[in-house]
């Protein structure tokens, strides 16, 4: 039977793949979008990491607390933490989270990543700048990298995929993190997944805003 003629499908590399080639530590997760490309990117580039809910991402955030609660220890509480920001403000000096800018491709993509032993009860994080991120070795940690990719779907859709890879830096910590991540794989999964619904909360209400009317 003739298949037919061999189909051409256009292609464009990740920033991702740069950052953070593959690994087999990785979750992908994805949302249709009723949104232009353009406002699913802003919504997510304006999103609040931190503003993600649903009880079952709340329940592993609680769970992901219970060390610091049994040694009476407060676990630490930011205000917020805006994937905008990690771009639009430069430098690591007085940061009181970990995680940095790593790539961003305008309308597309948006790279970010930490370095931690998250198998700890408490993680332990290594503030690093964005440019030592590809580049660190150091023995004992495991490097975390996510990505937001906007794709369009179809006419004034989009199709919005949210991606994290981690590799660690040596084989006893890459021992450490696979017994780690058989556990917690499921609860990355119920975190990508509310954090797109999020997202795409945000986008509809954009996409359906009225335009606003030109002055005078």
């Amino acid at each position: 039977m003739n298949a037919g003629p061999a189909l051409e499908y256009p292609t464009a590399p990740l920033l991702f793949d740069a950052v953070l080639p593959e690994t087999r530590y990785s979750r992908l997760e994805c949302v249709m979008i009723p949104a232009a490309p353009q406002v699913t990117y802003a919504a997510t580039r304006s999103l609040d990491l931190l503003s993600v809910h649903s009880p079952l991402f709340d329940m592993v955030t609680w769970a992901r607390g219970v060390p610091d609660r049994l040694r009476h220890r407060p676990a630490p509480v930011l205000p917020s933490l805006r994937v905008a920001d990690l771009f639009d403000t430069p430098g690591t000096e007085g940061r009181a989270q970990p995680w940095v800018a790593l790539a961003e491709n305008p309308g597309r993509e948006i790279v970010f990543g930490a370095v931690a032993k998250v198998w700890r009860p408490v993680i332990e994080w290594h503030r690093t700048e964005s440019a030592e991120f590809a580049r660190f070795t150091e023995p004992g940690w495991a490097k975390t990298a996510a990505a937001f990719v906007v794709h369009p779907y179809g006419t004034d859709r989009s199709l919005l995929t949210y991606e994290a890879r981690t590799v660690c830096t040596d084989p006893e910590s890459t021992a450490r993190f696979s017994r780690y991540w058989g556990l917690v794989s499921p609860g990355v999964g119920i975190v990508l997944r509310a954090t797109l619904r999020t997202v795409r909360s945000s986008a509809v209400r954009a996409a359906r805003r009225p335009p606003a009317r030109p002055s005078g």
